[in-house]
């Protein structure tokens, strides 16, 4: 690597748009997540493909790594500069460039973050669904193929990516997919590219399918005497073709939590969370069904309305309990990891994590997106005790080792990054050196995203 020549001709190119300070580094070399800090040797802010190319030439001259940047809130490490290099900040390449309401679709730069762009889109009767909870760039959420609580009604970004454009390790400019509906037409690139992790090169636009903003919308919460039950009344609901848009669980150390937190003052049970998308008709018949099936399963009163302040209010604290979490133990960092598994196995993975988790020494609310069978433990550890760190990574094993047992994943939606490369293996077999292969088809001298989700790059 030489990155002193390399950065040279980087700055020509940049100006004051590439950056050496300690305290740019810093910010590049965080994780949400336990993973230590680790900082590349510089950090650039393209505003255009015409410029990302350039960076991209002049890194792959030099042998320079290149990782990209959206807002920095993946939890398994994507996005840290794990061999040094250069840290790609989209945070300038921000622009809605079109917006298609006939076509319901819209074309995007990397940057633009989900609530921007939903946003934007506010007057025109459409919306973009997917919500991972915190507002991450679009372009992130592609490449950790990214999904959270509307998953069970509208699809993860595979589902609602039409295409892309890409720079390759080598330069190159490449688009993948169309925006006609469907196509058989070759290789799904576009497939390829979302959950790729920035292995493969660097997105600089995203054409995605838009919805229409349901003509009304109702959400509730309701209350279980344990986990078995409250997972059981979500299988129900599901075989019923009752269509949920949001199906969330917390379980009972969740709840104090976000009582703690957000000074509510939730029965420190399990609880579900949902939302019903539709007409007014329809979510007040949905919302009566679902009431009928907690009731079956011994659930508490299931509590809804169809007023915009409270349905808010309710998704806010889901989405902020990751924080209402930490804060529930002074001074804590957590091993946040994620399993999906059939619903017909849900009941078993989270109870069998439960028991994991209780046997050992630390505290591991659980929160799950129930209607697609994944579910999220926060492991909190004390960052000042590496032997804490160790229990919490063995426990997030057993969950993955279980997941697979049970024809799941290791992963539902965080990713590989480079906190969960070793059970590629187990999960894909003879097909992860095939992933292998692809990379280096791509990125011969592993450039892109270096350390990260495939064996050895």
């Amino acid at each position: 690597m030489q990155i002193t020549q390399a950065l040279e001709d980087l700055s020509h190119v940049l100006g004051e748009r590439l950056s050496r300070s300690k305290s740019d580094l810093a910010q590049h070399g965080q994780s949400e997540s336990y993973f230590p800090e680790t900082l590349p040797d510089a950090v650039v802010w393209p505003e255009s493909e015409a410029e990302l190319r350039r960076i991209v030439q002049i890194c792959a001259r030099h042998d320079v790594p290149l990782v990209g940047w959206g807002a920095g809130t993946s939890l398994e490490g994507h996005a840290l500069a794990a061999r040094g290099g250069v840290v790609v900040d989209f945070a300038r390449m921000n622009k809605i460039l079109e917006i298609r309401q006939a076509d319901m679709d819209v074309t995007v730069q990397p940057g633009v973050t989900r609530e921007a762009l939903n946003e934007e889109l506010r007057a025109t009767g459409l919306f973009f669904p997917v919500d991972p909870g915190a507002n991450a760039s679009l372009g992130g959420m592609a490449m950790t193929r990214a999904s959270g609580t509307t998953t069970v009604r509208y699809g993860t970004m595979r589902d609602n990516v039409m295409g892309l454009r890409a720079v390759l390790a080598d330069g190159r400019v490449i688009h993948t997919g169309t925006r006609a509906r469907k196509s058989a037409a070759g290789y799904d690139l576009t497939g390829l590219f979302v959950g790729s992790e920035g292995t493969l090169g660097l997105v600089t636009e995203l054409t995605l399918r838009l919805h229409g903003i349901p003509e009304a919308t109702s959400a509730g919460i309701c209350a279980f005497p344990d986990m078995g039950s409250a997972v059981e009344a979500v299988q129900e609901t599901i075989q019923m073709g009752i269509p949920m848009a949001r199906i969330e669980f917390a379980c009972a150390d969740t709840a104090r939590a976000f009582n703690a937190y957000a000074g509510t003052s939730m029965p420190e049970a399990p609880h579900l969370m949902v939302e019903f998308h539709g007409s007014r008709e329809s979510t007040q018949q949905d919302a009566n069904r679902f009431a009928e099936i907690v009731a079956d399963h011994d659930g508490s009163r299931f509590e809804w309305s169809a007023r915009e302040e409270e349905r808010r209010a309710l998704w806010a604290m889901r989405h902020n309990g990751y924080y209402a979490i930490l804060a529930s133990q002074k001074g804590a960092r957590a091993v946040v990891t994620d399993i999906c598994v059939p619903i017909s196995r849900l009941a078993q993975a989270v109870e069998e994590t439960q028991m994991d988790i209780a046997a050992s020494p630390l505290n591991g609310p659980i929160l799950g997106h129930v209607g697609d069978g994944n579910f999220h433990a926060i492991l909190l550890v004390d960052p000042e005790d590496p032997a804490q760190l160790d229990v919490a990574k063995a426990l997030s094993h057993r969950m993955a080792e279980r997941a697979l047992m049970l024809g799941g994943t290791c992963t539902g939606e965080h990713g590989i990054g480079m906190g969960k490369t070793d059970l590629m293996e187990a999960e894909h077999g003879a097909g992860w050196d095939v992933m292998g292969e692809i990379k280096r088809a791509l990125d011969p001298k592993g450039l892109m995203n270096p350390g990260k989700l495939v064996r050895g790059n």
